[in-house]
């Protein structure tokens, strides 16, 4: 482990569980590349699988030389090759997806289908191996809010066919089947919105949107 990733994990110093190995998808871009590296100042393999559409492997650079890490480019709306997957994984995180207007207008189908058929591999893989499975959701689930901030009890104000619906309904879609498979089984899921994030990485702020030049700490299960 780096002196920087050393420093890091000391800095944070928070009791909680510790992961062997992990599987990040989408682990390339801003939030993914972030976690990717407290996973590796946590002690915790990680496996980093991104198609690059927005994210880069720039963003995960200053892993490069970690001996538990390993960055595979691979478009997680197909499963992952089953060779990778030969050592038990405890923690799926699922980042997969455009996050910004620009990003997701540009690439509407592969929102959909990130939301969609990347979200039950992801799901599959989890339950496979029994792992704890974590998916990235955003406040704009609830469309066009009409209550700030949105409780839980809160339905939202859709529209599931406007513009920027490829984002919502992909990541409402992702958390209906996300749910459907905690109710069949005795995996355990985390389905935590999140807000706008910012940190080091990342180059502007566009009507209240980050776009990175690079990528949390550990959002709260609900």
């Amino acid at each position: 482990m780096t002196r920087s990733l050393q420093n890091r994990a000391v800095a944070a110093g928070r009791p909680g569980r510790r992961f062997r190995r992990a599987v990040v998808l989408g682990g390339a871009g801003f939030v993914g590349s972030h976690l990717c590296e407290a996973l590796i100042a946590a002690g915790t393999s990680v496996l980093c699988v991104d198609n690059f559409l927005t994210g880069s492997a720039s963003n995960v650079a200053s892993l490069a030389d970690e001996p538990a890490f390993r960055l595979v480019e691979h478009d997680v709306t197909t499963p992952l090759d089953a060779g990778l997957m030969v050592e038990p994984v405890d923690l799926v995180v699922h980042l997969a997806s455009p996050a910004s207007p620009v990003d997701y207008l540009r690439h509407p189908l592969q929102t959909l289908r990130a939301g969609s058929y990347a979200t039950e591999h992801a799901l599959i893989l989890a339950r496979d191996h029994g792992a704890r499975f974590l998916l990235a959701s955003t406040s704009e689930v609830y469309g066009d809010a009409e209550v700030h901030p949105q409780p839980e009890t809160y339905v939202g104000n859709v529209n599931p066919i406007g513009p920027r619906s490829v984002y919502d309904e992909a990541k409402r879609y992702a958390e209906a089947l996300t749910f459907a498979y905690h109710r069949r089984t005795t995996s355990t899921w985390s389905s935590p919105a999140s807000s706008t994030p910012t940190a080091p990485g990342c180059d502007r702020l566009t009507a209240g949107w980050c776009r990175p030049s690079s990528g949390p700490r550990w959002p709260a299960s609900r």
